[in-house]
């Protein structure tokens, strides 16, 4: 009997997805090495850390409820739960 295909739903947005990425809640750069993380989205996870500093995620968004609750993330989250979108553009590092 053929096994089901394991549903992946971004924990962030709540889609389903064809694949997740491992977000560190706290960023592996301020001692969240082996801390908890979180399984989300491409998109989701590039956008987290193109909106917050790594100082920030580890300080004030350190949980899946404080980044859904987040401000900054409203807009961006009220559009995302309803696309189909797998992958987008990362660029990180052209801040201006």
């Amino acid at each position: 009997m053929a096994k089901k295909e394991e549903e992946l739903v971004c924990e962030l947005c709540g889609r389903e997805v064809q694949y997740l990425t491992r977000h560190h809640l706290v960023p592996r750069e301020e001692g969240g090495r082996y801390g908890a993380t979180a399984e989300l989205c491409q998109p989701c996870h590039s956008t987290l850390h193109l909106t917050f500093s790594n100082r920030e995620l580890a300080t004030l968004y350190n949980s899946i409820p404080a980044l859904q609750q987040a401000e900054d993330l409203q807009k961006y989250l009220k559009w995302v739960r309803g696309k189909r979108i797998e992958r987008i553009s990362n660029r990180r590092g052209r801040r201006r």
